[in-house]
């Protein structure tokens, strides 16, 4: 008997297995050089007009100015006020410990205290988050931002 041999198809698939290896070293490098990428980004922030927040009667209104050499100053009344210095301070632990002092005061009196800062636009973003830094030591919890008007 003669012995019949089967005839083998071609295979028509297509193999994936070293496709899906490249995708997954493609995705190591993409993961590993991503964030390598975002180091900064300039921005030009608009001037914009907004509305003045409302105030309680019954509060005591802090403002801290920061000033282009970092001195701090503040002013403590019933209402905002950035023409006029109650006390200075030359440095941030002298701020915050006059802050933390105002506010245990205030606490002791039953009134409480709202706190806004007003840097010059000259300082940099780093003094005035060292003074939100500061404030929060002092036990301020919600701390506003004054700006002016274009």
């Amino acid at each position: 008997m003669a012995r019949i041999r089967k005839r083998r198809k071609p295979v028509a698939e297509m193999n994936v297995v070293p496709y899906i290896d490249v995708m997954l070293v493609l995705l190591v490098i993409f993961m590993v050089t991503a964030p390598m990428l975002n180091q900064g980004v300039k921005v030009d922030l608009p001037k914009v007009s907004s509305e003045a927040l409302p105030q309680d009667n019954n509060t005591q209104v802090l403002t801290i100015s920061i000033k282009a050499d970092k001195t701090y100053f503040w002013n403590l009344g019933s209402e905002v006020d950035t023409d006029k210095q109650q006390a200075k301070a030359l440095t941030l632990p002298e701020m915050t410990t006059a802050v933390t002092a105002i506010m245990n005061q205030s606490r002791s009196q039953g009134k409480q205290t709202q706190v806004f800062i007003r840097g010059d636009k000259s300082v940099d973003y780093g003094a005035v988050m060292a003074a939100m830094g500061g404030l929060q030591q002092a036990g301020v919890g919600n701390v506003g931002l004054i700006t002016e008007a274009p």
